[in-house]
This record gives C-alpha cells, structure tokens and sequence, in this order.
C-alpha cells in the first residue's frame, strides 16, 4: 500500500495504471475509519483492479466550526486497517493541498439537496459538491463508492455526476450496524459510554415503525418516531421524513411513492447522528 500526500504524485501513479488497462475504483472517506467503512473498501477491491481510498476532512462541508474541531482524526489507524485489507493506494492531502486557495463555486444541485440535511445544514452539499468534484478530478475513478447511512448525500453526489456528465459509476453500499443495530460512524466515538447505551433506540424504533405501514398514515408514523425518540433523554430529534427512495421528495401518503425511505437525524447529547430504513 502507497499513501500519497501529492496531488500531483497520484496522478502520475494512477495514469500509469491505467495505461496497463487497470480500472481504478474510489472511496472517499474523511478517516476515523470503522468497518462500514472498510466494506466499501472490500466491495471496491472485489470490483476494481485498483483501489483509492483518500482520507482528508473537508472543512467547506462543516457549517459548524467545533463540529470540525471535533470530528475524530485518526490517520495512523486509518493506514493500518487499509494496509490490511490491501487497499493500493491511501491519498491523504493536507488543507493546504487541497485548497491553495478558496474554492469559491456554488453548485445549484436541485430539489434533492434542498431539503432535510440542505435545508439543516446550509452550504454542506455546496461543500460536499466542492470536494467530491475535486477528488475525481485527481483519481479519475472508474467507479466510486459511498455508504447508504448518507442516503441524501449519494442522491446529491449523482446529480453533481449528472450536472458535470463525469464518467464515474456511483456505487451505494447497504447501511453496516454495530450488533446492537445502531449505524455504523466515525461519530459514535464521541458519544460516552451511556449515550452509546442509549443510542440504539433510534434504529430499533426505525425498525418497529415498519410494521405499522401502512396501516398507519405517513404523518402517523413520523409523529410516533419523533415522539418515541424525544421521551428518552438525552435524544433529540432534528428532522424523521419520510420520502420517496428516487426523487427525494417527502411524500404524504405511502401511494405516492413505490419506494418510501425514512430519513432520521437526532441529537444524542451533542453529537448528531443520521440514519434511515425502507418501508
């Protein structure tokens, strides 16, 4: 395994490969590496001749500066369990490459970055659109693969695709759980030990919520979702919509989409998790 801070460097590295008619295969991460995670790597290496994992933590795409203070960095482990799973190469730029200066483009991605994380979070997919637009430029990847816990953030990133006409193949992995069902992320090191305890419920009542559709109404079933999750401290809901799998759009009635998704974001404490489930 290679691990690259050039931009340069890995660009020379990855045109040699595929001048030997390699396909090159991407994971972009932001590191603090756990095993979902390293599934995509592993589904990446399964197909691809090589596999790029870049780790570098965007700061355009934080709208909350101690968010960015605080998101878990975690290079050296991170090298370690790529190492072992053989990934190729590990592109880890610092800001400084990255951005030698500002990166000023605004991305008009449409109805699916506008609303639940776009409408929470304002200029996140802006600066999820800057970086990811950036990476493919450098790896050139042949496909690339990201997690479905970020549901919105792969429909956002096929529009940038479609907006840009990139020749990459937008690969979206399942959701991967600890034993306990709650969804796998860099972020649930922060929690402490009973707010890990606590932090399952939320997966648990997404599940449960299922077996009331569709007997019960859309509106129904987000109120008792957001009221299960609210009655246990230190939970706090942001946003549970549910929406249509394709178009993103929240739906008021299950007739109105043949593939219904809830979207979940709650505080636990201070750190705010994501998550969703088919209905």
């Amino acid at each position: 395994m290679t691990t690259i801070q050039s931009i340069s460097e890995l660009k020379t590295l990855l045109s040699g490969e595929r001048k030997t008619g390699k396909t090159v295969g991407f994971v972009p991460t932001m590191g603090a590496l756990h095993d979902g995670h390293l599934s995509l790597v592993k589904q990446c290496k399964k197909e691809n001749d090589i596999c790029v994992v870049s780790i570098f933590v965007n700061p355009t795409q934080f709208n909350n500066k101690n968010d960015l203070k605080t998101y878990p960095r975690t290079l050296d482990k991170d090298c370690k369990l790529l190492e072992q799973i053989c990934c190729d190469y590990v592109f880890a730029p610092s800001e400084e490459e990255m951005y030698p200066e500002p990166d000023t483009r605004v991305f008009d991605l449409g109805a699916v970055a506008a609303i639940m994380e776009g409408e929470k979070r304002p200029g996140h997919f802006n600066g999820v659109a800057q970086i990811v637009s950036k990476l493919f430029d450098i790896v050139m990847p042949d496909n690339a693969y990201f997690g479905e816990k970020d549901f919105q953030q792969i429909a956002v990133i096929r529009e940038l695709v479609r907006q840009l006409d990139l020749p990459v193949n937008i690969v979206a992995c399942p959701v991967v759980r600890e034993k306990d069902g709650l969804a796998m992320s860099s972020r649930n090191t922060r929690l402490t030990p009973e707010q890990r305890r606590i932090a399952p419920l939320i997966a648990h009542t997404l599940k449960e919520s299922t077996t009331f559709a569709p007997s019960k109404s859309v509106e129904e079933i987000e109120e008792w979702v957001i009221h299960t999750l609210n009655h246990t401290s230190p939970l706090r809901v942001e946003y549970y919509t549910i929406i249509d799998g394709r178009t993103l759009q929240p739906v008021k009635n299950w007739n109105e989409t043949n593939e219904p998704v809830g979207c979940i974001t709650v505080f636990c404490g201070d750190v705010r998790l994501i998550d969703n489930i088919k209905y």
